[in-house]
């Protein structure tokens, strides 16, 4: 039953990011069925990478509007205390931020942790380093700033890697946004860092496996209004 649990989560319709590479497989595919056998063999191969990568599964966020939930899947890396991206405009007060590494293998589509409003989104150019690596927040970067309903503020930062070379974004400021909801994708390879409001203790550690869009991170503190989906 875990065998053909784990195929059904692989065969699962792709991002919409993902389709342009895929029909380029596909077209490279029937170039090598009318040309060079190798050739076909490539195009099937790289077709089938990009179904896989591209894998956009349905998510179940849990039935508590306190929780923080991971805004995508991956391995966490650094759980720390930080300031907030300072293009996004939010105060300079320590948050503690949790940064998730997503391999090739991980899905790579990116999740709200938690309801509320865009109030600013901001993109800048960087550097191409080990998304695990601390120096990776120099790297090419896509930050969010969320009001949630309790009045609290979160930031998401989607972050490129050694590899990644495209950040997509599908929500715009001032859009409301619900908890789990798909908000983005970043092709091959990345980073996403979850910035919690002051006072929140992380739920998580070091090395723990994140489902985008299930996994609590953490939950406002017990004297803030709780936001809600």
């Amino acid at each position: 039953m875990d065998i053909i649990d784990s195929v059904r989560a692989a065969l699962v319709p792709p991002h919409r990011a993902g389709r342009p590479f895929i029909a380029a497989g596909l077209v490279v595919f029937l170039i090598g069925l009318a040309t060079a056998g190798w050739l076909a063999w490539l195009g099937a191969l790289f077709a089938l990478f990009c179904l896989f990568f591209f894998r956009d599964p349905a998510r179940v966020p849990p039935a508590r509007p306190d929780a923080l939930l991971a805004p995508a899947d991956g391995r966490v890396v650094i759980i720390d205390e930080a300031l907030p991206p300072p293009e996004l405009g939010l105060p300079a007060v320590m948050m503690p931020r949790i940064a998730t590494f997503l391999s090739v293998l991980d899905v790579h589509v990116n999740r709200v942790p938690m309801a509320g409003i865009v109030t600013r989104i901001s993109y800048r150019h960087g550097k191409f380093v080990n998304a695990a690596a601390k120096e990776a927040e120099e790297n090419e970067r896509n930050a969010l700033a969320i009001r949630l309903d309790s009045g609290a503020e979160i930031a998401v930062v989607q972050i490129a890697g050694l590899i990644a070379r495209r950040i997509l974004c599908d929500v715009h400021e001032g859009d409301r946004v619900e908890t789990g909801a798909r908000f983005g994708i970043i092709r091959f390879g990345s980073r996403t860092d979850l910035y919690l409001p002051p006072g929140t203790v992380p739920l998580v550690a070091v090395g723990q496996r994140m489902v985008g869009g299930e996994t609590v991170m953490g939950l406002l503190p017990p004297a803030a209004p709780q936001g809600g989906s």
